[in-house]
């Protein structure tokens, strides 16, 4: 296997390590297998997509979500029915919120909305997560509605910087997947 493919493997290997490190207070609330067999449960079939962005795809999407896009390699989940159809698409957004890391599953369903966000890990004090409320008020929401805290999104005390951090990788995943579209059907070639 290429380096290049193993990279996606690796940035979660050495963030598992970090979050799992003696003396980190890092909290991994559910695993990725975990997270995708919740959201795709069986008999759905799930497949896993990498696409490599071009230098104009990564700046088209840092464009449209006003976020930093760090990596021209996104892995991505797509579920689907035993017939083909089209679920929704698991991202996996690892990012820092002030100085350590928080991981996203952010489910984008096939109408292009948010279905679902949920922290898999977190590494700051768990006195910066915003409650589950907060995180449920993202579902059903569109790229066009300018996700940005303090303006479609509630503020949160306490979590002014979590809830940022939050709001930029559901904007970076949003331009991300109109960018790309829809993974593959088991089966099928993209």
């Amino acid at each position: 296997m290429e380096l290049r493919h193993r990279l996606p493997l690796l940035k979660t290997a050495v963030l598992l390590g970090l979050l799992s490190a003696p003396g980190a207070p890092a909290k991994v609330f559910e695993t990725q297998a975990a997270a995708l067999a919740r959201v795709f449960p069986p008999p759905a079939q799930v497949t896993r997509a990498t696409a490599f962005l071009t230098a104009e795809q990564k700046a088209r999407a840092a464009k449209l979500a006003e976020a930093p896009v760090e990596s021209a390699v996104v892995t991505r989940y797509g579920g689907f029915t035993a017939s083909g159809e089209a679920i929704g698409t698991a991202y996996f957004d690892t990012h820092t919120v002030r100085t350590a890391p928080e991981v996203l599953m952010i489910v984008v369903g096939p109408d292009r909305t948010v279905r679902s966000v949920d922290v898999l890990a977190f590494a700051e004090p768990e006195d910066y997560l915003p409650r589950e409320g907060w995180l449920k008020r993202l579902d059903g929401r569109r790229q066009e509605e300018g996700l940005f805290v303090g303006r479609a999104l509630a503020h949160v005390t306490g979590a002014t910087l979590t809830t940022r951090a939050i709001a930029a990788a559901v904007r970076r995943i949003l331009a991300l997947d109109s960018i790309l579209g829809p993974p593959a059907a088991p089966g099928k070639k993209p």
